[in-house]
């Protein structure tokens, strides 16, 4: 496939800032906030008193004439899946970035991160069905095609259902990955999927949001669209009881939000749609890490 020069200039534009961010601002942060996936063996050495006795090789006990144990460390490599919300409402931005921009910027981080440690990474883009699924590779040719998809891939449908990519991913995933599932969770009835994926994978919520969902401005009468459903509204946005509305729906989203995960126990991150979504993505690896 011929790639466009105006997506190339945004996979160039995109891969020198997430970039600059994974080797300056994310180092060493990425590699120790994810549990490993196992332990290999690495070396035998003599048994002193206090040692693990399962540990024992007794092959070369008995040629050596005295007790050796095997070593081992904890495997690092890592499978990463970036599972990326592509349905109408990530067309949404009150500002400077719509919500699937920063997702992308987010998924090209993460991305990056995971080259940059010697991880597979591979893709799912999802509507209300599985739109695409490139499976985990090695190296930076990976990321460039999860770039050019994130960036020139059109969906084919609208409408958003979280359970249909987890079920994809638990058939499709035989290896135990790490699941970043980027989305606005603008869906319901997810959580018992999620909980089934989380038994054999560690899966992490990435939960983008617009200032405007939760604050939105007072423009007068404004004409809203559904970007999934298509529905058109007349409203009113100076209306004390609609801001009030509003708020109390966002809050009542988040509540639920946060429930489901707990359910399913998944840990999470939000991030608004703007320039500053590394800072959360940051304080996510922090914390991570520090709870390790």
């Amino acid at each position: 496939m011929t790639v466009p020069a105006d997506i190339l200039k945004k996979v160039k534009r995109i891969e020198i800032d997430t970039r600059k961010l994974v080797n300056n601002v994310f180092a060493g942060e990425y590699h120790t906030m994810f549990k490993g996936q196992g332990m290999t063996f690495s070396d035998f050495r003599e048994y002193v008193a206090g040692d693990d006795v399962r540990a024992i090789s007794w092959a070369l006990t008995a040629r050596a004439g005295k007790p050796y144990i095997k070593t081992f460390e904890e495997e690092r490599e890592l499978t990463i899946i970036l599972c990326v919300d592509v349905s109408g409402s990530q067309d949404f931005g009150s500002k400077d970035y719509l919500k699937g921009e920063t997702l992308t910027y987010v998924t090209a981080t993460l991305a990056f991160s995971a080259v940059k440690n010697n991880d597979q990474v591979g893709l799912l883009l999802f509507s209300d069905e599985v739109e695409l699924y490139i499976p985990p590779k090695k190296g930076r040719m990976q990321v460039y095609r999860i770039l050019r998809e994130l960036l020139y891939f059109k969906p084919k449908k609208n409408k958003t259902k979280i359970s249909v990519a987890l079920d994809y991913l638990r058939g499709v995933l035989k290896k135990r990955a790490t699941i970043f599932i980027l989305s606005d969770f603008q869906d319901s009835n997810y959580e018992p999927s999620m909980k089934l994926l989380e038994r054999k994978h560690e899966v992490i919520a990435g939960l983008v949001q617009d200032e405007a969902e939760y604050a939105f401005p007072d423009v007068g009468l404004i004409e809203l669209q559904d970007a999934e459903s298509g529905e058109t509204l007349l409203l009113d946005s100076s209306n004390p009881v609609f801001q009030e509305e509003m708020k109390q729906r966002f809050n009542s989203d988040f509540d639920q939000f946060q429930k489901n995960l707990k359910k399913s126990g998944v840990d999470s991150f939000r991030f608004e749609a703007n320039e500053n979504y590394h800072k959360a993505l940051l304080a996510f690896f922090r914390r991570r890490k520090a709870a390790r």
